[in-house]
């Protein structure tokens, strides 16, 4: 029998505090599965009323599943957050848009009836599983040019974007950086940010400042607050002698995790779940693999047509920010102005961090949190490039829309 499609809503977002990957970050002691089940613990106790055992799958992104990141994360997290051994789960790669794909991937189930509520998020841990560990790239990608080498480094692909965007120069990609930090520091200054963190308990936390032992996390690690054009300026520029992709306008190497409840509205409002966003439509595009920051835009176009949208509707964008040069070439490509006040309210990657499959639910909550603070915006969206030519869009839809800007 024909079944009918049902809207699918964002009821809640959490994620851990970022930290810096290597043997001086906050989580180098943490185990990357620990950190998805302090997540999921934070969203059950946030919501009480959703019963466990009501909860049908769990998907949790990595991208390199392997050591603690392995073992179908989903499932076993799933166990050692306390859920009932009835719930199901599983693992998910997407490479950067890990997390976003494992909302895509349970939100088209509740559409479909197979879930009426599911946890979906991801984890990075690059600092015990740095970018790349294990792979073993068919030599006949290079040998038969089906990519171009650069491909294989993100670095890379970002110096190809800016040669494929000549007018966005260094300057212009360090302004963008200088201005991320700077929001971010704002939205944690208003309180913006915090309301979604999840506290985490970790050895060593600040062994720079010579403490040892036991430390509460409470703030995202990678942020430089005070950042200027002048410290950005001398940066040195890895990728290509000359380039201009550099430490401070390009996202780091970084550890965390993200959860979120994806439900279908009938399902929240029946459980007195608070909805905080709509789905209206998602895409997903390749690219050249050598630019791989140009994805979000096709991916942005054709989850624009699903709508029946163009971009002129969209009042809010959450673009992940793995390199300046990135964003900026979306927002070229779109006649959106570097420092249009639409975009990143509250500041992004450059700032936060990019814990690679993590990421797409941090967008999710931003998004959702700005939502609930204007009214007047209808339509959102979160949108990221993904490793290997890929681009991921997701727009949005904001209950609390009323044209007037006042809340219902």
């Amino acid at each position: 029998m024909p079944r009918t499609v049902r809207d699918v809503v964002f009821v809640d977002g959490v994620r851990t505090p970022f930290g810096k990957a290597g043997p001086k970050g906050i989580y180098n002691e943490t185990r990357a599965d620990d950190l998805v089940v302090k997540a999921i613990r934070e969203l059950l106790r946030r919501n009480p009323d959703l019963d466990p055992k009501k909860i049908d799958e769990v998907a949790i992104a990595a991208t390199t599943q392997i050591g603690d990141q392995g073992l179908t994360l989903g499932r076993t997290a799933g166990i050692l957050a306390g859920l009932p051994q009835s719930v199901p789960g599983y693992s998910i790669d997407r490479m950067c848009a890990g997390a976003l794909t494992a909302v895509t991937a349970v939100a088209g189930g509740v559409a479909f009836g197979a879930y009426d509520v599911a946890l979906a998020g991801g984890v990075e841990h690059m600092g015990r599983h740095p970018m790349g560990e294990g792979v073993d790239p068919n030599p006949r990608f290079v040998s038969e040019k089906l990519v171009d080498e650069s491909a294989l480094f993100m670095g890379m692909t970002a110096e190809n974007l800016h040669d494929r965007y000549p007018t966005i120069t260094k300057l212009r990609a360090d302004e963008y950086a200088v201005r991320s930090q700077e929001k971010a520091a704002k939205a944690y200054a208003d309180g913006k940010i915090q309301q979604d963190l999840v506290p985490i308990s970790v050895r060593n936390t600040s062994e720079a400042a010579g403490e040892t032992g036991w430390g509460l996390v409470t703030t995202d690690e990678p942020m430089r607050p005070g950042t200027t054009l002048e410290n950005l300026a001398n940066l040195k520029t890895p990728f290509r002698t000359h380039g201009r992709v550099t430490a401070g306008n390009a996202a780091g190497l970084n550890d965390g995790a993200t959860a979120a409840i994806i439900a279908s509205e009938d399902f929240a409002r029946e459980n007195n779940l608070t909805v905080k966003m709509r789905l209206v439509s998602y895409s997903f595009a390749g690219v050249e693999p050598e630019v791989m920051g140009y994805g979000p835009i096709p991916a942005t176009e054709k989850a624009l047509a699903q709508a029946g949208l163009t971009i002129d509707d969209i009042g809010l964008f959450e673009v992940n920010e793995a390199f300046a040069v990135q964003v900026l070439a979306f927002l070229e490509h779109y006649g959106i102005a570097d420092d249009d006040a639409r975009v990143n309210q509250y500041g992004g990657a450059i700032a936060f961090g990019h814990p690679l499959a993590s990421s797409g639910v941090r967008l999710m909550t931003q998004l959702a949190r700005q939502f609930e603070e204007q009214p007047h915006v209808r339509y959102g969206l979160t949108t990221m490039c993904v490793g290997f030519g890929m681009g991921a869009t997701v727009i949005w839809e904001n209950p609390n829309f009323n044209a007037e800007g006042d809340s219902k």
